[in-house]
């Protein structure tokens, strides 16, 4: 999938759901062991922004359960303000587009986003849909009534598409109660490109639903686990970079790029699980350029791969192996610094060290060894 730095995202998670049944609005129904909104907010790791409308009586649990990593809008008494809202928030963010999602279709692929980004190259918005191929009918009191052509008409899905200030626009002319966001940018003169929805990309909308969504999540799900293990030795210096983080430290770690170890080990293990080398590969110590670079530039590329190959990162280990500096005061900072390059929640990053003993080049003291496992997920 395409990324671009300058779309965000909205995902509309304000409704009630109370066709659904349940106790609990139908985003927060947990299906294999994870809510419905968060798999929603997974399947747009790494957009630069993901902005998700909760009703107000659920913005603790959002904060609770999605921190970190989306900003959260309150909602409105309508679909049309909540998306509003969102729209508003985005108004000096530095974005030009952004993708309006359903917070309860937790299923659409990088593919199908990747087309709708792509759309909005040649019109100011797209969203994915699907021909009518059904015959349709209409009915009362349970019986056939007549019959109604199905030529034209289509299904429509999200992700809709925009460039932000047209839509924002659009939202502020319109009278409200719009179906959709392609209705409201329709009411204002803009060309909406229809591009190809996908029949997994289900809304849930009721009690069976819940059930369906079930079987797709255990239906041929690819999971991959790669491993990386890293070494760099001390050189003279003042400091260590360490996943992203700046400790301070008597020594240097010497390396072509900036000898973040334990970005590298990582980076490796998700190169590994998609059998596509190690960083040399990819980053040639030989070229100058990458001379000094942050390695977050290696770890981004490796889960930007990832997610073009259709894979969500689960989650990711890493265990520094060194005698000092001391890890722990900083580990939580290294693991959300990790999360935010990978897209994942921070729950969903483990930053740990051990020493070895005195034995061997690090406990000498000689460098720092690192060793990663990480698991990819494909539905």
């Amino acid at each position: 999938m395409a990324e671009r730095t300058d779309t965000a995202v909205v995902i509309v998670a304000a409704g009630r759901g109370i066709r659904a049944g349940g106790a609990e609005p139908k985003q927060w129904h947990v299906i294999a062991g994870r809510s419905v909104l968060a798999r929603t907010v997974d399947a747009f790791a790494g957009f630069p922004r993901r902005v998700v409308v909760l009703h107000p009586d659920d913005m603790a649990r959002g904060l609770a359960e999605l921190r970190g990593r989306v900003t959260l809008v309150a909602g409105g008494k309508t679909r049309c303000e909540s998306v509003r809202n969102a729209l508003e928030s985005l108004e000096f963010s530095g974005m030009n587009r952004v993708l309006v999602h359903d917070g309860v279709r937790p299923f659409a692929s990088p593919a199908l986003i990747g087309r709708v980004t792509a759309a909005l190259d040649r019109a100011p918005a797209a969203a994915p849909a699907l021909a009518v191929t059904d015959a349709l009918w209409t009915g009362a009191g349970g019986l056939v009534t007549g019959l109604a052509d199905r030529a034209g008409l289509f299904r429509a899905q999200t992700p809709q598409g925009f460039h932000l200030r047209a839509i924002l626009a659009a939202h502020r002319a319109h009278p409200g109660g719009a179906a959709d966001d392609v209705e409201v940018a329709r009411a204002a003169g803009l060309d909406v490109a229809i591009v190809e929805g996908e029949e997994e990309n289900i809304k849930i909308t009721w009690p069976g639903d819940f059930a369906r969504a079930e079987r797709m999540l255990g239906r041929d799900m690819d999971i991959r686990t790669g491993n990386g293990f890293d070494v760099h030795a001390f050189t003279a210096g003042d400091h260590v970079v360490l996943c992203g983080v700046r400790v301070a430290h008597e020594r240097a770690l010497l390396g072509h790029s900036d000898a973040d170890v334990g970005m590298h080990a990582l980076t490796d293990a998700i190169y590994g699980a998609l059998a596509e080398g190690d960083i040399g590969r990819h980053f040639p110590p030989s070229e100058p350029k990458w001379k000094g670079a942050a390695s977050a530039i290696f770890l981004a590329h490796a889960a930007g791969l990832a997610r073009q190959k259709g894979y969500a990162v689960s989650n990711a280990d890493l265990t520094l192996i060194c005698e000092r500096p001391k890890i722990g005061p900083h580990a939580i900072e290294m693991a959300r610094e990790l999360s935010r390059i990978l897209g994942i929640g921070a729950d969903r990053v483990s930053v740990k060290a051990t020493t070895s003993e005195r034995l061997g080049f690090t406990g000498r003291e000689e460098g720092i060894a690192a060793l990663a496992s990480v698991t990819l997920v494909r539905p």
